[in-house]
């Protein structure tokens, strides 16, 4: 196969980085590669390491689709923000613990490859809208449930960043203003409340207070290891206090996804991360929720969903948006 014609995608996450490679039309995504993102060793190592993975993505995706590595035309990567596109610079993400980072030129720099920089929860409502469950809509949130909470932003087909780059911080938005305290160094954002961590630690809480729970011996007996997607087991399995846990974070979440309904009327909102592994448990609520609080005829007009491409939402959405850079319209 000859042509320049695929893309690296990179989705780095606060946990996970992953990389694979993208047809500049939508693809199946080939070579994908998965690691921990281990930010707490540095910023240094992180970017060492998804160097190392685009090469081997280059060389595995070369392999199974039967072309030339210099098919590859570049490099697509989302990542926690805020951000500056023009710049390739992340400004600065809690989660990864990095300030005005030039990851953009540190991966050109690396691999030889032209590169775009975008917010990860961009990139992934992106890919979403392009080859997911977003696909014929015009008007489109996504919001992704993971290590922190990300957002992005469809408006008539484009995404929306604002004046700065800043658009669809949708975990900072304040559901308390004297709530618990967030990584960003604020009170009571959704983010505090509804992310994996933040779920996780509400959880050991009412552990700790006496809760009777089958997630004790899903985790060994060590409040540690109790995580979101934990949390999502015990409740498929029939866990009472699990499904308390999630029935609360449904009510947060709703919160907030009334009030983006309420400014943007949005056709659909797309919900993707590890919690939505505990589907009706977590999306029943939600919707209730939402139909309290937003506006009927908004409210009627949303559609709220899981995720159709789900951990590869970020890396086809990364490559999306090097393909809007650079190559045009999607």
């Amino acid at each position: 196969m000859s042509g320049r014609n695929h893309i690296i995608g990179v989705d780095l996450g606060g946990t996970t980085i992953n990389v694979g490679a993208v047809p500049v039309d939508g693809g199946t995504v080939l070579g994908m590669h998965s690691l921990p993102t281990d930010a707490h060793i540095g910023a240094k190592f992180v970017v060492d390491r998804i160097v190392s993975m685009i090469r081997d993505v280059k060389r595995d995706a070369a392999r199974e689709g039967g072309f030339d590595e210099d098919a590859i035309v570049g490099v697509g990567t989302g990542a926690p923000g805020p951000l500056d596109r023009d710049t390739g610079t992340v400004i600065e993400t809690p989660n990864l613990g990095w300030r005005n980072f030039p990851l953009r030129d540190l991966i050109v720099k690396g691999t030889g490859l032209e590169a775009e920089l975008d917010n990860d929860a961009n990139a992934a409502t992106l890919g979403e809208w392009w080859r997911g469950a977003g696909r014929g809509v015009d008007n489109l949130v996504g919001i992704t449930l993971g290590t922190g909470i990300g957002g992005g932003i469809v408006l008539d087909g484009e995404l929306y960043h604002g004046a700065s780059d800043a658009a669809a911080e949708i975990g900072h938005m304040t559901i308390d203003s004297t709530g618990r305290k967030c990584a960003c160094g604020s009170y009571g954002c959704l983010e505090a409340y509804a992310s994996g961590p933040a779920i996780a630690a509400r959880a050991v809480e009412g552990l700790k207070a006496g809760a009777e729970s089958m997630l004790l011996d899903l985790v060994g007996g060590d409040l540690r290891a109790v995580t979101a997607e934990a949390v999502s087991d015990a409740i498929v399995a029939g866990d009472q206090y699990a499904a308390d846990v999630m029935r609360e974070t449904a009510g947060y979440l709703g919160t907030g996804l009334a009030n983006l309904i309420n400014i943007l009327n949005p056709e659909m909102i797309v919900v993707s991360g590890g919690v939505t592994r505990a589907g009706k448990h977590l999306f029943d609520p939600l919707r209730r929720e939402v139909r309290k609080r937003a506006f009927r005829p908004a409210a009627e007009a949303c559609r709220i969903v899981r995720t159709e491409l789900g951990g590869m939402a970020g890396v086809i959405g990364a490559a999306a948006v090097f393909r809007v850079a650079r190559l045009g319209p999607l």
